[in-house]
This record gives C-alpha cells, sequence and structure tokens, in this order.
C-alpha cells in the first residue's frame, strides 16, 4: 500500500476523467488534494467532497486558466501558500483536429499553451521546494501522441512530444536530489492510448449502434487501427499507475515515458 499521509498533490484538470480518477487514487492513499479544472460550483463542491469521501484528508478547489501564464503564477503561490506541491499531476490538455494546411495559428498558440507551456509553468514552480523537502513527484499526462504521430493533429502532437522532452530534461536536473529513503524526486510522463472518457463515448456510441448495440465490438472497431489489444483503458488504471509512481519505492524511475495503450507504440 502505497502511503501519501502528509502528502500534498495538485492535479490540473482534476474535475473529470483522467485527472479526477488520479486525484481519487492519491486521495485514497491519504494525500491532500488541489483540486483544479474548468467548472462550475455545482461541479467543483461534488468533486471536492467526492475525492473527501475517497480519503483526503482535505480537498480544496484552486483557480487557474492554464491559458494565462499570470493566471498560472496565482494557481502556484494559492498553492504555494496551502503548504506546497509535493506531487504535481499535470493533466489538463486540449485538443483541435485539422489538417496543418488549415489549422488557425490560434489554436495551435492555444494548444501549446495548455498543453506545454502551463507543465513547464508549474514545473519551473514546484520542482525547487520538492527538491527542498528531499521528495517531489512530478506525473505529466502525456499520450501516446507524445511517442508517435497522426495525421491532422499538429499542435497536440507537437506539445505532446514537447512534453515528454521537456520531462525528460527536468528528470536529470533533479535526479541526484533527496535520497532513496525518503524517495527523491523524480519527473515522468504516462502515455495513456484510447482510454474511455467522456470524450470517448460519443465515438464507442456510434460505433456500437452500427453493431446492433454491441458495445464491445464497436470498441472493438474503434480500436482496431491503432491499439492491437482493441481493449479500451479505464481512467482508473492511469489513476493507479500513477499512484505506484508516487512510492518511495520509485524512486529510480525518472526520465520515462510509459504507455498504456494496448500495444500501440510497439507496432
Amino acid at each position: 500500500m502505497v502511503d501519501l499521509t502528509g502528502k500534498t498533490a495538485l492535479v490540473t484538470g482534476s474535475v473529470q476523467g483522467i485527472g479526477l480518477a488520479v486525484a481519487e487514487a492519491l486521495a485514497g492513499a491519504g494525500a491532500r488534494i488541489a483540486v483544479h479544472g474548468l467548472a462550475g460550483d455545482h461541479q467543483i463542491h461534488e468533486a471536492c467532497t467526492h475525492l473527501r469521501a475517497k480519503g483526503a484528508p482535505q480537498a480544496e478547489f484552486f483557480h487557474g486558466d492554464l491559458r494565462q501564464p499570470e493566471r498560472i503564477d496565482e494557481l502556484m503561490a494559492a498553492v504555494a501558500a496551502w503548504g506546497g506541491a509535493d506531487i504535481l499531476v499535470n493533466n489538463a490538455g486540449i485538443q483541435h483536429t485539422a489538417p496543418l494546411a488549415r489549422m488557425p495559428r490560434e489554436t495551435w498558440d492555444t494548444i501549446l499553451q495548455v498543453n506545454l507551456s502551463a507543465a513547464f509553468e508549474t514545473m519551473q514552480a514546484a520542482l525547487p521546494g520538492m527538491a527542498e523537502r528531499g521528495y517531489g513527484r512530478v506525473i505529466n499526462i502525456a499520450s501516446v501522441h507524445g511517442l508517435v504521430a497522426s495525421k491532422d493533429k499538429a499542435p497536440y502532437v507537437a506539445a505532446k512530444h514537447g512534453l515528454v522532452g521537456l520531462s525528460r530534461v527536468a528528470a536529470l536536473e533533479y535526479a541526484g536530489t533527496g535520497s532513496k529513503a525518503d524517495g527523491g524526486v523524480t519527473v515522468n510522463c504516462i502515455c495513456p492510448g484510447w482510454t474511455e472518457t467522456e470524450i470517448l463515448a460519443p465515438q464507442i456510441a456510434e460505433r456500437a449502434e452500427a453493431h446492433g448495440g454491441d458495445r464491445a465490438a464497436g470498441i472493438a472497431e474503434l480500436l482496431a487501427e491503432k491499439q492491437p489489444s482493441r481493449r479500451t483503458s479505464d481512467p482508473a488504471e492511469i489513476g493507479a499507475l500513477a499512484l505506484w509512481l508516487c512510492d518511495p519505492i520509485a524512486h529510480n524511475v525518472t526520465g520515462t515515458a510509459i504507455p498504456v495503450d494496448g500495444g500501440w507504440t510497439a507496432q
């Protein structure tokens, strides 16, 4: 059992999907959770209440629009005043698909800011404090698209490849901090393939309908081109991996980009 009692985790985009699943896993191990995301008051209250029920001694919401660097500064200052992040999970991200020739410049800029620059800014703020304490975990939720490319996703693929590279640089810079007993400071990426979130639900429903309502057959068809297992991952599986990376036993696992993709990137 991983024990995160006394640790504070900031998980961006943690009001739903993979971010919420990661926050649930960390809460279950006793971490305080700094919740973040784009949500209304009801969803914020629901997420914080849910995470406290999962085991977090505290779960509080922190505002911060990742499209605006000054708002990120305010977010990190507020978390620092709350005690500082021992664990930073950069999960929030956005995507837009279009051919390279027709990708709007403003879309490129926004996707790069949210998916890459925001992680640089949160890491720059959080890592020195982790080094001082001798324990820290940065887990960046990248994507298989941090390892391989797909058509019509130029800014997303560029950002996720950049996130993997950024993480490796930070891992090298902080590899010598802390000790085996304390857990040291590590920086890693998790690279999910097809994962069942709300974004995927309409595509699954459409394919299932074409197979007479057979959801498993619809998923298999949807995944056939990319993911050899033809099985999706659940967000909780990403949460379980993130939790393990937070264990002091993982002190020498740093600078990695771990695919959870049913063999997609092995091809």
